[in-house]
């Protein structure tokens, strides 16, 4: 399927426009929209491939640029040591409640548009997976993706470094597909066990994967990308988001015309 990549929109939040890159299928019709948060290097080239992979399969695909009120519109961070050392000043800089709100304004905006369904998920990597957890407090997020999440464990996203994530997990009334590296040092066995034995407690509706691999498997750029476990890993994450927002509208009767296209 054919997708179309170059469009954006300034969406407004409380802290101010937030550039936000869809990605679609070219062909008209309904779809339904998955809200995509990148790592703290915001919206590089394997985000925005990742992106392309899902909208391919069927999806709007929103990415908000996280960090949008300390950086100019279509800033992306290097994967380097001064691209890092940036996004993790912001990561704990920026207050929780703007990332709260960023989430609320793009699911208005992506709700908003004539090509969506309604149905909507989330979907994050690293800090976006954090993100994504959050979005997931929201209720009409009915299936949430993470990778790799970070600080969830820990309570340090957002200003003070004191995020209440654990505390309103309850709050989550879609279902959430979890996936971890077993050999990632931001998120230790220990955290993520404790992760999994208070979404347990609470019953939250989970699907856990953990892989032999490292931190950012997922990135296809670096030593860390493990080819295998990422096709793995998003084949899972295609399948459960289909089973979870359902396929769009695929069929488009031509004005004039009564042949059905797809």
């Amino acid at each position: 399927m054919v997708i179309i990549d170059n469009e954006f929109v300034d969406i407004d939040t409380p802290t101010g426009p937030m550039r936000t890159f869809i990605v679609r299928p070219a062909a008209p019709g309904k779809y339904p929209a998955v809200i995509f948060f990148s790592e703290i290097f915001q919206v590089t080239g394997p985000i925005r491939r990742t992106a392309a992979l899902l909208a391919g399969h069927g999806y709007i695909v929103a990415m908000p640029e996280v960090y949008h009120e300390y950086e100019q519109p279509g800033v992306a961070f290097a994967y380097d040591q001064a691209g890092s050392d940036r996004g993790n000043f912001l990561k704990t800089h920026k207050p929780l409640a703007a990332y709260d709100s960023d989430a609320r304004a793009a699911i208005s905006y992506v709700l908003s548009r004539p090509d969506c369904t309604g149905k909507v998920g989330a979907m994050g990597i690293c800090m976006g997976g954090h993100l994504a957890f959050r979005t997931a407090m929201n209720p009409e997020i009915s299936g949430t993706v993470c990778f790799y999440a970070t600080d969830i464990h820990a309570g340090t996203l957002g200003e003070g470094k004191k995020d209440d994530s654990l505390a309103r997990a309850a709050e989550i009334k879609g279902e959430l597909f979890m996936a971890w590296g077993r050999q990632d040092p931001h998120v230790p066995a220990a955290g993520r066990l404790k992760l999994l034995t208070h979404l347990t407690e609470l019953n939250t509706r989970l699907n856990w994967h953990e892989v032999n691999g490292a931190h950012a498997f997922l990135r296809d750029e670096g030593v860390r990308y493990d080819p295998e476990h990422a096709h793995d890993m998003m084949t899972l994450a295609l399948n459960f988001f289909h089973r979870r927002l359902a396929q769009g509208d695929l069929t488009v009767e031509a004005a004039g015309s009564t042949e059905t296209r797809h």
